[in-house]
């Protein structure tokens, strides 16, 4: 099985190889590894991350522990682009890198150099060779906010070499329930079960949020509606409600920004009534604009106090988005019906503070309640805050296990 491991990874190198030709991402990806410059060090606390995502999730517990700790050296990892180009220059570490591909020799290599006293992997990212070579130098690694189901590879009668994975991780902190019973059944026992750090973080973001000037010109004195990370499917449902409800005001904040993907959405909304963030300046007026196309990466976290309903992208594609930013400032969540694998978006559902919908029409029934109904949408928000708010707490459970020394 180990074999078969290596070869799938050499063969997803050469993918990205030919993939760099003509992807962005990709060449990214592989330029990066090919530019680590790693500087050896006696000691380090090593956090990784897959993605941006990831380090947004396990961000408070990076936070608490630079506070914290101030003698620790701080080394973050990630795998993807997205992280890698947005938080390279972060503050809260002292350096930061691609972790190369997943074989002995580098893992070897690395981890030599960077000599970490202890490693905080987030979430997902399962890798033999690194897990294999802290387990040898008695190095703890640890899981948080871990989420487990049972079709993962982990449960599958071909599953050992991933199953081993999980015997080289010294403690996991995992999300529910049930992701601590699954690990029971393939005898994982060294387990908590301390809730997704996420809350902490949106908690914390939301009780500090950056003040948007613009943003506030632009809402002036009307309620909005907010579309966050969204996909052309979503921001087509999206553009049916606006000549709807012409009292409201509607914000965009896109996925993704490449002008061709702005360009599509424009077409979407009605001629003259929709201007990019980019293009606005200070002696525009804004009045005459009911929706503001956000095409800029960063500014989404702040961005949902002004709203008061907010439509979370990805749920038409591989699984929705962070709806847990909005939740935190109290706004009512929709999104697609791919949301199955996500915990939180599962709890709002079934405690009907957060609306699954498939096509136009859903839309429209659940956006007709919310707007029309101004006590309900207000007695809805302060429901799915209050859920926000009483799932908080994991940072700390993680960080009086882990004995930083």
């Amino acid at each position: 099985m180990l074999l078969i491991y290596n070869l799938f990874l050499r063969f997803y190198l050469i993918l990205i190889f030919i993939s760099s030709f003509f992807n962005k991402k990709a060449k990214k990806w592989l330029d990066g590894r090919k530019n680590n410059n790693v500087i050896r060090i006696d000691a380090c606390v090593w956090f990784h991350f897959a993605s941006l995502g990831e380090f947004e999730q396990g961000r408070p517990v990076l936070e608490s522990m630079r506070t914290l700790h101030t003698g620790h050296v701080i080394v973050i990892t990630f795998f993807s682009p997205s992280g890698y180009e947005v938080r390279k220059n972060t503050p809260l570490a002292d350096h930061v890198y691609y972790l190369p591909l997943d074989t002995a020799k580098n893992a070897a290599e690395f981890i030599g150099n960077i000599n970490p006293s202890l490693a905080v992997f987030t979430k997902y990212e399962y890798w033999y060779h690194y897990f294999s070579e802290l387990n040898k130098r008695d190095i703890p690694l640890y899981i948080v906010s871990g989420i487990f189901r049972p079709k993962q590879v982990f449960f599958k009668w071909y599953g050992g070499l991933y199953r081993q994975m999980l015997g080289f991780v010294t403690h996991f902190f995992v999300q529910d329930d049930q992701s601590q019973a699954l690990l029971q059944t393939v005898g994982v026992t060294n387990v908590t079960v301390s809730g997704d750090t996420r809350f902490d973080r949106v908690w914390q973001n939301a009780r500090s949020p950056k003040r948007l000037e613009v943003i506030e010109k632009f809402k002036a004195s009307k309620p909005v509606f907010i579309g966050g990370s969204t996909w052309p499917p979503d921001e087509e449902l999206i553009a049916t409600l606006i000549p709807l409800y012409p009292d409201w005001k509607f914000v965009i904040a896109p996925h993704e920004i490449g002008e061709a993907k702005i360009q599509a959405l424009l077409k979407l909304l009605p001629e003259g009534k929709a201007i990019r963030f980019s293009e606005i300046n200070a002696p525009l007026a804004l009045d005459n604009y009911a929706v503001l196309i956000i095409d800029n990466i960063g500014m989404l976290s702040s961005l949902y106090q002004y709203g008061e309903i907010a439509f979370i992208g990805g749920g038409f594609g591989a699984g929705i988005h962070n709806i847990l930013e909005a939740a935190a400032f109290g706004l009512p969540v929709i999104f697609g019906p791919r949301y199955e694998k996500f915990k939180e978006a599962r709890d709002v559902v079934e405690k009907q503070l957060g609306f699954s919908v498939v096509n136009q029409e859903e839309l429209k029934e659940v956006a007709d309640i919310l707007i029309a109904d101004r006590a309900y949408r207000t007695e809805t928000g302060e429901k799915i805050q209050a859920y926000v708010k009483a799932n908080t707490g994991a940072t700390e459970m993680i960080l009086t296990f882990i004995n930083f020394k």
